[in-house]
C-alpha cells in the first residue's frame, strides 16, 4: 500500500504546471508561519550578544575584512 504522502505526489504530477505552482505557493505559505517561541529564542539571544558586544567581550571585525573573507570563497 502507497503512503498518502505517494498517493498525493501521484496527482500532483496530473496537475497542469498553473496549478502546481499554485500548490507550491500555499505550502509555503504554511510552512512560512511566526513561530512565537523561535522569535523569543532569538530576541534572548540577540540581547544576549549586543550586550556582549557594548561590554567588549565580543571580538567584531570589520565589514570589508568579513566582505574579502566570502570573495575568496
Amino acid at each position: 500500500m502507497r503512503s498518502k504522502t505517494e498517493e498525493i505526489a501521484k496527482k500532483i504530477e496530473e496537475l497542469p504546471d498553473t496549478d502546481k505552482a499554485l500548490l507550491v505557493d500555499i505550502i509555503l505559505a504554511k510552512l512560512d508561519q511566526p513561530d512565537a517561541e523561535l522569535d523569543k529564542i532569538w530576541a534572548e539571544e540577540a540581547a544576549k550578544r549586543w550586550a556582549s558586544y557594548k561590554e567588549g567581550r565580543l571580538k567584531t571585525l570589520p565589514y570589508d575584512e568579513v566582505m574579502e573573507r566570502y570573495r575568496q570563497r
